[in-house]
């Protein structure tokens, strides 16, 4: 089965539009939800044939949660590894899913369900994984309706839950409300004045952790972190929530404070860093996938502080997520090399920005 992207409601990504507050710091605000289903074994335990009663439960209660009504069920040993890493760099589904290159090591039944209003991932580490994204810094708007599409799909499918520990999952510190507040942040200003190992030290004495864009197990590059919360337990929802905005509204004060230092201090310095990072883009034959993210946080860096006018957050997210790997081994529709995919990566960038970017300064 070949992966038809236009298919994918929004494609998958509505908040590349960028619409959201601050939506030149933070790209993305994501509420996921762990849930598991009744009568079945967890998922370390649980056999194939418990995995394809759990798929086809959640295929029939779809018409009857309105969250979920219309949406397209993608299951995993259905698509290829390009298709799935596709999926991964849209941020529908995790690396724990997709599983590694071959489709060996994939349980039948992995699925994801990718709606206009939420997604869900099953058969992942928890029977279900519920999320909703949101452009920009909007967790209360992810979080309000994660919890409606929460309670559709809760009154059709009945959840473990547990009156003293709330809902039961398979890693004991998702238990509780199960639930994950993240957030996608650009903070070149902290990285570029020193200041984010400090302030990543203070994130984990408030209870957060930070990992890179695409999450558990990535690296961060190109100055582009995500924050979440760490445990689930002892708090309700809207208290997670909260607690992550206010940790979340006080970095992001403290990068457009470290971008007016910047400005201000080394104005001529930033200034040419950055219109150097735009032109490579606008010229290179051959990009890495890192090299790329570099210079793309340069030019996001450049247009959050003015320097480049004409360009749009959205450009700039659409390059991000449709310059990855995957997506251009998709579009060119067979294997390329490093060396390959460097060149059409070089090539898809100088496109989108002859048609969409910035007047020469």
């Amino acid at each position: 089965m070949a992966l038809d992207l236009a298919l994918l409601p929004d494609g998958g990504v509505p908040w590349l539009v960028s619409t959201g507050e601050h939506a030149d710091i933070v790209l993305s605000s994501r509420i996921r939800l762990a849930r598991n289903i009744a009568g079945f074994n967890f998922s370390a335990r649980e056999r194939d044939g418990e995995r394809l009663r759990i798929l086809a439960q959640v295929r029939d209660a779809m018409p009857r949660v309105p969250s979920l009504a219309g949406g397209l069920v993608l299951r995993m040993d259905e698509l290829s590894s390009v298709d799935r890493q596709v999926l991964r760099e849209r941020h529908l589904v995790s690396r724990d899913l997709v599983g590694a290159e071959g489709a060996a090591d994939l349980h039948p039944a992995s699925a994801v369900v990718v709606s206009h209003d939420a997604g869900v991932m099953v058969n992942e580490e928890d029977h279900l994984r519920l999320q909703v994204f949101r452009s920009g810094f909007d967790i209360a708007g992810a979080l309000q309706a994660a919890l409606k599409a929460d309670r559709e799909l809760g009154d059709q499918v009945p959840y473990a839950f547990h009156r003293d520990f709330g809902f039961l999952t398979s890693c004991p510190t998702n238990t509780g409300t199960g639930l994950r507040a993240s957030v996608m942040l650009h903070l070149p200003g902290l990285v570029l004045t020193q200041e984010i190992s400090k302030v990543l030290r203070g994130l984990q004495q408030m209870g957060l952790t930070h990992r890179g864009l695409y999450g558990e197990g990535s690296d961060v590059v190109g100055s582009f972190f995500q924050v979440s919360n760490q445990t689930t337990l002892g708090r309700s929802e809207d208290e997670l929530a909260d607690h992550l905005q206010r940790v979340v509204r006080r970095l992001i004060d403290q990068e457009y404070a470290a971008r007016r230092v910047l400005a201000r201090d080394a104005g001529y310095i930033i200034e040419d860093k950055l219109w150097r990072a735009y032109g490579t883009l606008r010229h290179a034959r051959s990009l890495g996938a890192d090299e790329a993210m570099n210079l793309l946080s340069g030019v996001r860096l450049a247009v959050g502080l003015n320097l480049v006018t004409g360009l749009g957050l959205y450009t700039l997210n659409k390059l991000l997520v449709f310059g990855q790997t995957a997506h251009l081994t998709h579009a060119a529709g067979r294997t390329l090399t490093e060396s390959e995919a460097n060149v059409a990566r070089a090539r898809y960038v100088r496109g989108v920005l002859a048609n969409e970017g910035a007047a020469e300064g």
